[in-house]
């Protein structure tokens, strides 16, 4: 009986031993399937929180994209937008004209010019045009232009088009300027230089200008004259002189000289005014120019092929 007691007990501790390990097995299995699961929750979570942040980067990135492509599409359209902006202007000013030969204002026009550019320079003038607010017309020439005459170590090449860009009208001034080395030596001379030089400026802005000033003017010419305004008007162009100065194509010593020569040459109600883009009496007198035609209720332009100021 004792015997069958102990066998018992033995069997029960047997039993109790294994349930203990069991449990216990169980719980550290859980335990481990816990610790897994917080893993994998954590790594669940920072997974989505990672998701999230991509997704917004990617939102950003979308909105960046869109918003590079309305550019794109706005800088293909910009020349097209500087041209139709032009002829709108160009066709107000034409009325204008009109408006002040048939004496019905009392407004003026003056049309700045500068000739044979361009130069370092170029970079003030179109400075303060842009500070008052004001176009002009630039002559250009394309010869020995692609290094700054007046600065040596820069480039000129891109003035042609940021002369555009800004709203100025771009005209041809021949390509070499060389009055004294052969461009005045035949119509077909002169032609072709002019020819060049309307290429040149159609490669670097887009533009076909067709509005030319004679080197030295048109009296230049002399008895071609006639011959070269007859060719220029087949090749579609209008040319034009000038009417006021402040003299700054030759010796001018002082803004002083500048001033007078300028102000005993303004005296007609529409003007078409010649400076010159390298010069820095010109340069320094600029805005007080401006201000001083502004005063004088002239109303500042640039040229275009319709105007009356240009012969064709």
């Amino acid at each position: 009986m004792a015997k069958h007691k102990r066998k018992n007990k033995r069997s029960l501790i047997i039993i109790l031993t294994a349930l203990i390990i069991h449990i216990t097995c169980c719980n550290i299995l859980n335990i481990n399937n816990y610790l897994k699961y917080n893993k994998l929750e954590e790594k669940s979570i920072k997974l989505n929180n990672d998701y999230k942040s991509l997704n917004k980067e990617y939102e950003r990135l979308n909105k960046e994209k869109n918003l590079l492509n309305e550019k794109t599409n706005s800088y293909k359209n910009i020349d097209e937008n500087i041209n139709n902006l032009k002829k709108e202007v160009y066709s107000l000013s034409s009325k204008l004209e009109q408006t002040i030969v048939d004496k019905k204002t009392d407004k003026k026009i003056a049309y700045l010019t500068f000739d044979d550019g361009p130069y370092y320079n170029t970079y003030n003038v179109l400075d303060i045009l842009k500070k008052n607010k004001v176009k002009a017309t630039f002559f250009t020439i394309g010869y020995n232009k692609d290094i700054c005459y007046d600065r040596k170590t820069e480039s000129c090449k891109d003035m042609y088009k940021k002369i555009v860009y800004e709203g100025h009208t771009i005209a041809n001034h021949t390509y070499t300027h060389a009055i004294f080395k052969g461009l005045y030596d035949s119509t077909s001379s002169f032609i072709s230089d002019v020819k060049t030089q309307e290429n040149l400026i159609k490669e670097r802005t887009g533009v076909t200008t067709n509005i030319i000033r004679f080197p030295g003017g048109s009296a230049t010419a002399k008895n071609l004259k006639q011959s070269i305004i007859s060719e220029l008007k087949n090749n579609g162009y209008g040319w034009v002189d000038w009417s006021a100065s402040d003299g700054d194509g030759g010796n001018l010593t002082s803004q002083e000289v500048a001033w007078t020569n300028l102000k005993n040459t303004i005296n007609e109600d529409i003007e078409v005014i010649l400076f010159h883009d390298y010069n820095l009496i010109t340069t320094s007198i600029l805005d007080d120019v401006i201000k001083y035609l502004q005063d004088n209720n002239y109303i500042i332009l640039p040229l275009f092929y319709e105007s009356i100021k240009v012969n064709k």
